[in-house]
């Protein structure tokens, strides 16, 4: 079994920065895909960021170029790192790993919230 466990979220000015970890338990997060999600309030859930258990790294349109995924699969935690924040940043964003078709897993979500 395995648990993802997010954290670092808060409260943000636009223009600010946050970084998310979530750390992982088990065996499989060396040969997992892991990815950033989001839901905003009313919005439904959608792709962030993913890396590959290579480090091929991809990101949705509207977060390039602001926020970098990385992982440690010594530390089996990828993190998230968000600069430029902006109002509509403001989500629930959730961690995922995928290791396979029966191996998908999903930490509880950390709130950041961009406001001024």
């Amino acid at each position: 079994q395995v648990q993802l466990v997010e954290s670092g979220g808060g409260l943000v000015q636009p223009g600010g920065s946050l970084r998310l970890s979530c750390a992982a338990s088990g065996s499989i997060f060396s040969i997992a895909t892991m990815g950033w999600y989001r839901q905003a309030p009313g919005k439904q859930r959608e792709w962030v960021a993913g890396i590959t258990s290579g480090g091929n790294t991809m990101y949705t349109d509207s977060v390039a170029g602001r926020f970098t995924i990385s992982r440690d699969n010594a530390k089996n935690t990828v993190w998230l790192q968000m600069n430029s924040l902006k109002v509509e940043d403001t989500a629930v964003y959730y961690c995922r790993l995928l290791a396979g078709i029966a191996a998908v897993y999903w930490g509880q979500g950390t709130q950041v919230t961009v406001s001024s």
